[in-house]
């Protein structure tokens, strides 16, 4: 699957897969936190700083914890993933790309406003 492909396709039901409050109180928490973890690992490893890299490395882990833990408070659970590649593809697109673009679209707060509670 292409990169266009996987962004078509979590897409085309992004929102019904994010609508529990309590999950998109943690997404629009722990999708930054895992940003910054992120660039705090490249900027680690760029500057060859452990300190950074590391604490990189723990940001993108408990924002993927408490994402994880957000999903399961959906009535839509997120598909399976198909193998180790998959994880890293779906991943990185939906934390720098589509859930972004959910918030920017207008997508977030909509449902935010109309959310299941639990």
């Amino acid at each position: 699957m292409s990169i266009r492909q996987l962004l078509r396709w979590q897409w085309s039901d992004y929102s019904a897969k994010h609508r529990s409050r309590p999950n998109l109180m943690i997404h629009i928490v722990a999708v930054p936190l895992f940003q910054i973890g992120c660039l705090g690992l490249a900027c680690g490893a760029f500057r060859l700083s452990w300190s950074a890299a590391v604490l990189g490395i723990v940001c993108v882990i408990v924002s993927l914890a408490m994402q994880g833990r957000g999903h399961r408070l959906e009535v839509e659970a997120p598909a399976p993933f198909a193998g180790p590649g998959d994880v890293a593809r779906r991943i990185v697109a939906e934390q720098w790309i589509t859930f972004p673009r959910f918030v920017v679209s207008g997508g977030w707060y909509r449902n935010l406003q109309g959310g299941t509670r639990g």
